[in-house]
Parts: structure tokens; sequence; C-alpha cells
């Protein structure tokens, strides 16, 4: 399935009007439903007061409201977005915050960060990669996160569609880019324990469709 897939197939670059109502319509669709879930994965990552964030694709700035909740004065985010619409709305949203920084930086693209952060974030972003795209992102999370940190994945978890419920199927098959359900086919934790993390903990939600997945970079 994979052989076939091109990053062109992808809609994880969300653009134009959608983008610039990317929230309401998030929340429209799922009839109020996803901002409970967005605040429930996020208080799973498990954050600590000082603690550094990288977050990658970070979208409008929601989710890095969100995690600078727990964080708090002493931690700090860095964002990583291309979207101009979407880093407008970020701007926006965290310019009262000075431990909040944009970057317009790709994520699939070998990054600086080295022993840096203790947490690396990705929400709905891995899965609109093809399998070498995923392959930087993950190792770009390794790379970044100190020894014993965590890469903290918010995304679909590894399950077989064809025995979803129809409205999953549907879902995937209909609304989602071919990327996706080759991306939910996959043992995500072999992908990262490829790259060198090993421990890993997971919150799964939405009847076990969507996965928040910790890895652990090891601590030495």
């Amino acid at each position: 399935m994979s052989a076939n897939l091109r990053q062109e197939d992808s809609k994880v670059e969300v653009t134009g009007l959608e983008a610039r109502y990317y929230d309401r319509l998030m929340d429209l669709v799922t009839l109020g439903w996803y901002p409970r879930f967005i605040e429930k994965a996020v208080a799973d990552i498990g954050l600590k007061p000082g603690e550094r964030v990288l977050d990658f694709g970070a979208g409008t700035g929601r989710n890095a409201l969100l995690m600078r909740r727990y964080i708090g004065e002493e931690g700090g985010i860095t964002a990583l977005e291309i979207g101009e619409e979407m880093k407008a709305q970020f701007i926006e949203k965290t310019a009262p915050y000075p431990n909040i920084e944009l970057i317009d930086r790709r994520i699939d693209e070998p990054l600086p960060y080295e022993n840096e952060y203790v947490v690396v974030f990705i929400s709905f972003v891995l899965h609109g990669f093809v399998q070498e795209l995923r392959d930087v992102i993950v190792q770009n999370a390794y790379r970044a996160l100190k020894p014993g940190g965590r890469f903290a994945i918010l995304d679909y978890a590894n399950f077989d569609v064809d025995k979803a419920p129809w409205y999953i199927r549907f879902a995937i098959r209909k609304i989602e880019c071919p990327l996706a359900e080759d991306f939910i086919r996959r043992d995500t934790r072999v992908m990262l324990e490829a790259h060198g993390f090993g421990r890993f903990e997971e919150h799964l939600y939405f009847g076990g469709h969507l996965r928040l997945l910790k890895a652990y970079k090891p601590a030495g």
C-alpha cells in the first residue's frame, strides 16, 4: 500500500479558509467534543513546572496555551510551524507570553536542536507524512530531547481499519488522506524503537482509535 503513496497525498498542511477558521471548524465538526478531548490529552502528557517543550507543527497556538498551564512561567515552548494562516493565529494567541516562541521551520528536515528539551510534542501531524519523512521527524525528536525526555505523539492509534466502526472507516477512507491509513497500519512503537526510543506509555481515547503515545529517550 505505502509504495504508491506520495507526500502530495497529504492533507497535513492546512491552508486558506480551513486554516483561518481551524479551531472553530474542529469544534463544530466534533459537536463540541474536541476542546474537552485536547485538554485531556495535554493533561496526560504529564508536563511539570519549568519543563521545556518543542512543539512540532504547532498550528494555531491552542495546544501551546494548554501546555503553558502546566509548565508555568519557568518553563518554555519552542513552536515550529510553516503555515502562514496558522502562524498569524499563533502569534495573536500567544503574544502575551514571552516564554512561547514561534519559529518558521519545517519538521521533516534535519533540525538543529540537540539534548535541549524535556518534551517534544506532535499533535495529528505525524500521520500526514510518508514513512521516510516520519523517520526524519522521529529522529529530530530523539536528537532534540535530553536523556530521559519524552516524545509525546497525539495521533491515531494502531488498529485494523477493516474491523473499525463504519464512521471510523468513513473518516479514515473518505475524509483523511491515504497516508493516515498507512500510519494506522504500521506499528508506531516499532518505528520509534528503530530510532532509539525505549520505554512507552499510552493513553487511549475515542474507543481506542486515538492515542497519546509517550516514548522515552534512554536516561543514559
